[in-house]
């Protein structure tokens, strides 16, 4: 079990330091690489930028339960809920974007 994940890439785990806005204010975040790839492929499949994609939802965070307290530990448990319920997520983003690309087709 223990070289399953000690064998790991060293690169993933490293911590990375990026600049944000959330709601024009500069802010940083800092995650491990990982989550980072994570939350890249989360906004892709949104077809936003991973900076709209955090605003976006840091404020549905706020909307349903006022101040997010530790944005950073919330986004990795956001990344662990997407590789748990992938299919789920992938069927729920194309129903929302099933209208949107028949108004393009027509």
């Amino acid at each position: 079990m223990c070289r399953f994940f000690s064998l790991q890439d060293v690169s993933t785990y490293a911590a990375e330091t990026r600049p944000m806005r959330l709601h024009g204010h500069a802010t940083s975040i800092r995650l491990e690489a990982a989550y980072w790839g994570t939350l890249e492929e989360m906004a892709a499949h949104e077809r936003i930028t991973l900076s709209r994609f955090c605003a976006i939802l840091y404020d549905e965070m706020q909307q349903q339960g006022g101040e997010v307290a530790n944005f950073a530990s919330m986004l990795r448990v956001t990344c662990l809920h997407f590789l748990r319920h992938r299919e789920a997520y992938l069927t729920e983003i194309a129903e929302r974007q099933a209208p949107c690309q028949k108004l393009v087709a027509m």
